[in-house]
């Protein structure tokens, strides 16, 4: 009786506070006063104290949501960067070429490899992609079992940092691409941290607008490599390596002592202490006001297996497959994020199969990049998930298909179907990321967006086959596509609407919400 006074005590003081007391979500039951005695089963939730605690959006959430949404910046130059560093040269492998500057211009003109067959050419791009698999399976839920999400962002970020600079000492073609292979290993996590980290440091009210930054931060990276390049064009490859690489660094020095953890994990993880530090810097609350939140309402005593506090690292990944209903909804997201990753991917390796200037082209879906986020921005919390992600794969499945269409018009107006699809693509790249994150709780939230993007990633290591089968007819390439992507859609119909939906935090929650929904 005493416990559950004491509980009632810290949830008026709560009330009392001016911060506290605004709801974050629709959700009428958070400005309801409690029962003057709580029962065990009316105890408030994690998810529900947390989002009090945070209360409404600050400057300091605002900051530490972009300071971690910038390594995405990273990720996308270090994902492109071959693109440049890489490229074919202009002389063919008979043609000898009398200038220095362009016999140093990428890895193909300076190690002689004009002549050697496209296996030898595209191996570090396809040792990085791989890389890429092998990573998010290794790494995929130590931010959910043992090191938390800044501290896998800051470990993914600076090994990949590393990686990228030490590419630009390699001697040869073998060396740099195992160097890819490390590189792609160690930003497969990249942006599954970022996204989660930025998603459970505010409030449920501006989540998903504020995990749209990082797309936006993404878009940056990906347009600095041109600029970047052509500054560079007289100069050494190696150059380009060391200029993405370095910022990194220091980014990595930044991230350690500025970025905060996720309150969410530290809860999860019984780190009260660390939790209410966090939560009094970015929602600028009393400490004694968030120390009785959070050592009042919550049992000392939590489930390990929700915890995670044990020396099994893959327990988040074998929790999320033992259980039915999260085992069924992952492998849904999986096959939906299957097809967007391949046409998000691929499209833009099959634009030389388009008759269009090729660079006019790669420009243009750079650019498209930049609508698609502001799209999502200002709709991500107007429109349902499902719904949303629906209709944009089934847009740009049906562009698509329209643009391997033969025939004189048609190939006037490809280059348009094209650019409405990628378009479709991106956006709907965005939703499934952004949706991912609400479908799971914090307990393997890290572990389920990275099984998500290695269907994405999946998807992509696939496309360079199905682009090179499509050279010679242009629907094998850009028709399946389509059809593919199309597909994909529908599998998010099976899936439960997040729209305005608190974040769960442990699987119990998590699976009553759903519970709850199908009743509805």
């Amino acid at each position: 009786m005493q416990q559950h006074l004491f509980e009632y005590k810290c949830i008026s003081m709560a009330e009392s506070t001016p911060l506290l007391s605004q709801p974050t979500d629709s959700d009428s039951s958070l400005t309801e006063p409690p029962p003057l005695l709580l029962s065990e089963k009316h105890l408030p939730s994690l998810a529900s104290t947390v989002e009090k605690c945070i209360g409404e959006f600050t400057w300091s959430q605002f900051l530490q949501a972009v300071l971690v949404s910038f390594a995405w910046v990273f990720d996308a130059q270090q994902t492109f960067i071959s693109v440049f560093t890489d490229a074919q040269p202009s002389l063919n492998c008979t043609e000898k070429d009398d200038h220095v500057s362009s016999g140093r211009a990428s890895i193909i003109s300076e190690w002689g490899l004009e002549c050697e067959n496209s296996f030898v050419t595209s191996l570090p791009a396809s040792l990085f992609f791989l890389g890429c698999l092998v990573g998010g399976i290794v790494l995929a839920t130590l931010a959910d079992s043992s090191l938390g999400r800044k501290n896998m962002l800051l470990f993914s970020c600076l090994f990949m940092s590393l990686s990228s600079l030490l590419a630009a000492f390699s001697i040869n073609i073998w060396v740099y691409s195992l160097i890819k292979f490390l590189c792609g290993f160690a930003r497969a996590t990249i942006g599954t941290s970022a996204l989660v980290l930025t998603s459970e440091l505010v409030g449920n009210r501006r989540r998903g607008q504020i995990s749209v930054v990082g797309f936006f931060c993404f878009t940056i990276g990906f347009l600095s490599l041109p600029a970047m390049a052509y500054a560079n064009r007289n100069s050494s490859w190696r150059n380009l390596y060391m200029w993405t690489s370095i910022p990194a660094i220091f980014y990595c020095v930044i991230v350690k002592f500025f970025v905060r953890e996720s309150p969410r994990w530290l809860l999860v993880k019984g780190r009260k202490e660390e939790a209410a530090e966090t939560l009094k810097c970015i929602s600028s609350i009393t400490q004694s006001n968030v120390n009785l939140a959070v050592n009042g309402i919550f049992p000392s005593n939590v489930d390990p297996d929700l915890t995670m506090n044990n020396t099994d690292l893959y327990c988040a990944l074998k929790i999320l497959l033992q259980k039915k209903w999260s085992s069924r909804r992952l492998w849904t997201v999986m096959a939906s994020g299957f097809g967007i990753g391949l046409v998000y991917y691929g499209m833009p390796l099959g634009l030389g199969n388009l008759s269009f200037n090729l660079y006019l082209s790669v420009t243009l879906n750079a650019l498209s990049e930049l609508p698609s986020s502001l799209l999502t921005f200002l709709l991500i919390d107007k429109f349902k998930r499902r719904n949303a992600l629906l209709v944009f794969t089934v847009v740009s499945g049906v562009f698509s298909v329209l643009s391997s269409i033969e025939g004189k018009m048609w190939n006037q107006m490809e280059i348009w179907f094209e650019l409405i699809s990628f378009f479709s693509a991106c956006t709907a790249f965005n939703v499934y990321l952004i949706y991912t994150t609400e479908l799971f709780p914090t307990c393997v939230r890290n572990s389920a967006l990275s099984m998500a993007r290695q269907a994405l990633v999946l998807g992509g290591s696939i496309s360079p086959v199905v682009v090179g089968e499509g050279r010679k007819n242009k629907f094998v390439c850009y028709g399946v596509f389509g059809l593919v992507i199309c597909c994909s859609g529908v599998f998010g119909v099976f899936l439960p609407e997040t729209r305005g939906r608190p974040l769960s935090d442990t699987m119990e929650d998590e699976e009553s919400k759903g519970r709850s929904a199908t009743l509805a």
